[in-house]
């Protein structure tokens, strides 16, 4: 007992500041045949108030102590008071009554009524009280007289012996022999308890039932048990075909899977929740990236071309949703540019690069250079875009991963299989785009016949607009006072003198015309060209197509030796702790569950 003592710290360790009290518990197992079926909890008395011998913390800490331990439902709480002592001012009957407000837990116990005077009205009171006449419990009282100071070296036997002959006098003889002595005590505690757990079982199997669903649970979530190669291979087996149902149906824009969730149609389209329908985010980055192309692919903007073409422009620059703020810093590579100033710029292309040809034709190459020239801003603007889908899918891939893997697997897949994967396909992705872009790099060539349409559809109109103007100056009104209307008319010497503006002398401006409406009209068609091709050879093709198998499949997972399964797979040391702890608290619970089958049936 005194090293026990000491190692609660209650022992004097020399500096004379010993503790009094300790939230250790000291616990003492007595077993025999004979033994009742009892755990006893001796709590210290309460204390009303500090003193010397103990302190304020010592008053806080047993306070404490009795609370935890009578708080719980399923105890017995044995209320003792001491005769030595008026009843209506011990404190143990308000800690009762808060706690056990329904007085069905509590069963009061009084000591030492020898020091009661026999025949006295304080005896008469107290004897009224074990009768459950003043103080009432459900469990009723007990009362016992145990060894004085003197009596402290008698045995047991003796102890029981004199509290026998004790209450066997004077009033005590009144009362049921089964409210007296310490005999007769174990036998009523055990009934006590037995009642009073019997009661309890309903509530006390469901407390079992919910402890075993979440030990279940806490075992699901650490996935299945894999400390050999085997186990971890076919875990990442199992893993892997989850993750390819989720990022199939992700890709083919099937959205039923638990792993989706709901939409928000507050968020963007490429952000929070949404961003997990990948199939929705790509094709409104590709929607986007269709109208940068058109509102920023063009180096140059000329503002006043032809008034006739303007409505067509407008059709074309008019597309999708507005883009995203990001895309607004591509205007900075732009340059306003009105048409005679293109003009006088493709005349200086022209002028440097003639050729053989007869004057008011221009070198084919011209085409090429201003196309070239025009066309720059591609490359930068699909760069973006492969940077913002392989961004989405890696977030996406990420998302996926963490859904389907436990966490220190996922963290580890990632890094080791699921990032370079996710690099390759993007390194790819940007090969593509150069192919495409070096095509562009070529000398043009077209077959569509829209092209050649749509460049005589432009001279015409070009036409019409001068014979217009000249035809605008001829024309007059004159009122005719017999009809009291007015009369249009052309003057044939203004029409005379202005046929000459419909006839260009200059030839290299008219070649650089018709250069500078060739270019327009190749831009247009080949622009549509491009934006087809980074989105179905580049986007599709390498960001989209075939995520799930070159990031993680069942086929990637059976080429991984064994070294690299255990590298990815293996349980940490802690989790393997812990699924040991929760199978052995599951396989408790478990037995506790047949326990309580069979105590339920012998209650009934």
């Amino acid at each position: 007992m005194e090293e026990a003592t000491n190692l609660m710290g209650l022992g004097d360790d020399g500096s004379g500041t010993a503790r009094a009290f300790s939230r250790d518990v000291l616990s003492i197992e007595i077993a025999g045949p004979g033994r009742p079926h009892l755990t006893l909890v001796d709590l210290p008395g309460l204390i009303h108030s500090e003193n010397k011998m103990q302190s304020k913390e010592d008053v806080a800490l047993i306070q404490g102590l009795v609370d935890n331990y009578i708080r719980e439902e399923r105890t017995i709480i044995m209320a003792v008071v001491s005769a030595k002592n008026d009843y209506a001012n011990q404190i143990i009957w308000k800690k009762c009554r808060d706690i056990d407000p329904k007085d069905n837990r509590t069963v009061g116990i009084i000591t030492k009524p020898d020091f009661l005077e026999p025949g006295s009205e304080n005896e008469a009171s107290w004897i009224e009280l074990a009768e459950n006449k003043d103080i009432f419990f459900e469990l009723g009282w007990h009362m016992l007289k145990n060894r004085s100071d003197k009596e402290a070296s008698k045995s047991f036997a003796e102890r029981n012996a004199t509290e026998a002959a004790f209450f066997g006098s004077g009033r005590y003889r009144d009362l049921p022999p089964e409210m007296l002595g310490i005999e007769s005590l174990r036998g009523r505690l055990c009934q006590m308890l037995y009642k009073h757990l019997k009661a309890e079982l309903p509530s006390l199997q469901k407390e079992l039932n919910e402890k075993h669903c979440e030990v279940i649970k806490d075992l699901e979530k650490l996935g299945e048990k894999r400390t050999t190669v085997r186990e971890q291979r076919h875990f990442l087996m199992e893993a892997s075909q989850d993750y390819q149902d989720v990022v199939k149906a992700a890709v083919n824009g099937q959205y039923e899977h638990d792993f989706f969730g709901g939409l928000d149609p507050e968020a963007p389209v490429d952000r929070d929740g949404n961003l997990r329908r990948l199939c929705a985010v790509v094709h409104h980055l590709n929607v986007q990236f269709t109208g940068a192309m058109v509102k920023f692919g063009s180096k140059r903007c000329i503002d006043d071309i032809d008034e006739a073409d303007e409505a067509d422009e407008a059709d074309e620059t008019d597309v999708g949703p507005a883009l995203d703020h990001d895309y607004s810093y591509f205007s900075e590579d732009q340059m306003e540019e009105d048409r005679p100033s293109a003009i006088e710029r493709v005349r200086g292309f022209l002028i440097r690069s003639r050729g053989r040809e007869l004057p008011g034709t221009f070198n084919p190459s011209l085409i090429s250079q201003l196309f070239w020239d025009q066309s720059e801003n591609w490359n930068t603007i699909a760069e973006y875009h492969i940077d913002r889908v392989a961004g989405v899918c890696a977030s996406f891939v990420a998302a996926a991963i963490k859904y389907t893997v436990v966490d220190d697997v996922a963290s580890r897949l990632q890094a080791f299989k699921v990032d370079p994967a996710l690099d390759s396909r993007v390194k790819r992705a940007r090969a593509e785009l150069v192919h495409i872009i070096t095509d562009n790099k070529q000398h043009p060539i077209t077959y569509d016949p829209s092209y050649t349409a749509k460049v005589q559809d432009m001279r015409r109109k070009k036409s019409e607009a001068k014979l217009e103007q000249v035809m605008g100056r001829a024309r007059t009104s004159i009122h005719n006072p017999r009809t009291n209307s007015t009369e249009v008319y052309l003057r044939l010497n203004v029409l005379n003198s202005g046929k000459g503006d419909l006839l260009e002398l200059d030839m290299d401006k008219t070649s650089a015309e018709d250069a500078l409406d060739s270019q327009q009209a190749y831009y247009k068609e080949e622009v549509k060209y491009f934006i087809s091709a980074v989105t179905k050879q580049v986007v599709e093709r390498h960001l989209m197509r075939d995520l799930a198998a070159d990031t993680i499949s069942p086929t990637l997972i059976g080429d991984m030796t064994d070294e690299e399964i255990a590298f990815v797979a293996a349980e940490p040391e802690e989790t393997t702790r812990l699924r040991g702890n929760l199978e052995t608290r599951k396989a408790m619970l478990e037995k506790g569950q047949e326990t309580f089958k069979s105590a339920l049936g012998l209650c009934k």
